[in-house]
């Protein structure tokens, strides 16, 4: 407890689902926390229940969100978690809009936040963390469309940003964590797990019967602290039922 205390936590797409489980594990540790997303519904109920924690309704993907939000409140700690659902069809079937959904959400909001981070630039010692996904190493499902190379775009996108920090002698530091598994409960997973069931014609209880070493959204939250107070070698990572342990 207290690992966080006396820093800026700014969870982008931090209202629900893994994002909000983030909000939580960082006010636990005694962090100021900013939880940012676009539905305000979400972000009235999440301030009702975690008092203390400040809220902002932004869309990520938009080129001026990084500053609106950097003036609220200036990050120790940048968590981007916001997305999109993947598509859930047969990719034959899908347009480019459905196929390129995730590109346009997750892996554009990645970027702007991290170029914001780069030319502001952040101060040094800024950890930045983007929330990627198993998929980014599995490939993903057939009917998700471009959501795997979305996710591995953002693990590249780390890398690429933190080498830049290194050149520039920024002293940022950049980081991608995949959780490994589905994780029912949250809007991404329940779509994903409801989209594999319907294309093997399984019921999702039965898909889920089926997989083991899941990790929760709490877990995920643990990892995020865990990566923004340690000092992990690389910048790619997982986090499994087994706990965190750097992406192969």
């Amino acid at each position: 407890m207290g690992s966080l205390k006396g820093q800026n936590v700014v969870v982008i797409g931090g209202s629900r689902g893994v994002g909000r489980s983030i909000v939580e594990a960082a006010r636990g540790e005694g962090a100021t926390v900013l939880a940012v997303a676009r539905g305000a519904a979400a972000l009235t109920e999440l301030f009702n229940e975690m008092p203390g924690v400040k809220t902002l309704a932004s869309d990520a993907t938009k080129e001026a969100a990084p500053d609106a939000v950097f003036n609220v409140l200036e990050p120790d700690v940048l968590v981007i978690c916001a997305g999109a659902l993947a598509p859930s069809v047969p990719v034959q079937d899908q347009n480019w809009e459905m196929f390129s959904a995730n590109w346009e959400t997750d892996v554009k909001a990645a970027f702007l936040f991290c170029k914001a981070a780069l030319t502001g630039p952040l101060k040094p010692g800024t950890r930045v963390v983007l929330i990627s996904s198993g998929a980014a190493l599995s490939g993903g499902p057939p009917f998700a469309g471009g959501y795997a190379g979305a996710k591995r775009m953002q693990m590249f996108l780390a890398g690429h940003c933190q080498k830049e920090s290194d050149r520039l002698g920024l002293g940022l530091r950049f980081m991608a964590l995949a959780p490994a598994r589905i994780m029912p409960g949250t809007g991404v997973g329940d779509a994903g797990l409801d989209g594999f069931a319907a294309y093997l014609g399984i019921r999702p209880a039965d898909m889920l019967a089926g997989m083991t070493d899941l990790q929760t959204p709490a877990d995920v939250g643990r990892a995020v602290v865990a990566l923004a107070t340690g000092k992990p070698e690389g910048s790619s990572f997982t986090v499994s039922g087994s706990g965190l342990a750097a992406a192969a």
